[in-house]
């Protein structure tokens, strides 16, 4: 009897085991919306599996996106714990609003850390919001007195960098967004990897070739099975004027973008593929409306995952 209830433990062990092995990031969303709600802006918390070493993808909405967290039993700590000690750094597409609030509303309770971006967005942060005026200029570098909780880190387009602190590295590639660049994030653990765009508007509409370009980066890695996911926006219904669209994209263009990426993996490796579908934003209605749109127009057979704001994401 004993030697059975051994052995049971053991493959008990072996599966549980097997299958935290197989999956490669932990996804938190503390904001999945653009828009007009403020408690649900873009941010997504991303760890290496089986740690609590998280960096934030954009942070407009952080303590209220954590609190929904803690009370899902995502984290099993405070709200304030996992501001102070999760999240390692964070890692901004753009300087709007809806995507940098919470960092700085929540910046005189967060600890020392670095803020990653391409220059532009860095920039901006240093001479609109982290200045006197406008709040207090918590940072190392800008108007002075610095008080010198958070460091600047530039990304260099397409140069990968490791992320102190986490087991992950991070790739920066422009992204087109209406009148200023927006940044895709290519994050990297061990040896499989999350693509996260920033708002971005289709190429055909934006006169650019910025997503065409991303897609022949990582097509290889979606045949190699090693790409996870890619988060990605829809911000509007198919209803929306392309001359409307200010750098983002609809149901439509998002599936027009996804068959140019299938033209270079092949259509058969996109079936089944995880597509996180980001920025949404309301009302309601035109949130579902943008959702029976994507499976209407989703020819490829992708897996389309609606994120909710403080439930995890294991992949």
């Amino acid at each position: 009897m004993r030697r059975n209830f051994i052995l049971l433990s053991i493959i008990n062990l072996v599966l549980i085991s097997g299958a935290a092995f197989s999956q490669s990031f932990r996804i938190v969303p503390l904001g999945v919306k653009g828009g007009i709600d403020e408690s649900n802006l873009s941010a997504y918390m991303v760890a290496a599996s089986g740690t609590n070493n998280y960096i934030c993808l954009d942070a407009g909405t952080l303590y209220y996106g954590i609190e929904k967290a803690v009370n899902n039993k995502v984290f099993p700590v405070s709200a304030e714990q996992v501001l102070r000690q999760y999240i390692k750094g964070y890692f901004i597409s753009h300087a709007h609003l809806d995507h940098v609030s919470g960092l700085i509303i929540c910046s005189p309770a967060d600890s020392s850390k670095s803020i990653y971006g391409l220059k532009s967005c860095l920039e901006t942060i240093k001479t609109h919001y982290f200045t006197w005026d406008s709040w207090a200029n918590f940072a190392d570098e800008g108007e002075r007195p610095t008080l010198k909780k958070y460091n600047y880190q530039v990304l260099t387009p397409n140069t990968p960098i490791n992320v102190k602190n986490t087991w992950m590295q991070v790739t920066a590639f422009p992204l087109s967004h209406f009148n200023l660049a927006s940044t895709a994030f290519l994050v990297k653990s061990n040896d499989a990897y999350i693509l996260y765009l920033g708002d971005t508007g289709p190429d055909e509409v934006e006169h650019s070739h910025s997503l065409h370009e991303l897609w022949q980066t990582v097509a290889p890695l979606i045949k190699n099975k090693k790409l996870k996911a890619i988060m990605i926006e829809t911000s509007f219904p198919n209803e929306q004027p392309d001359k409307s669209l200010f750098g983002h994209l609809t149901p439509h263009w998002l599936m027009t973008e996804m068959n140019d990426l299938a033209n270079l993996t092949g259509h058969n490796e996109l079936k089944g593929f995880n597509i996180i579908v980001t920025h949404v934003k309301p009302p309601q209605d035109e949130i579902e409306k943008i959702k029976t749109q994507l499976k209407a127009e989703n020819s490829l057979h992708l897996n389309l995952i609606f994120p909710e704001q403080g439930k995890a994401i294991d992949l």
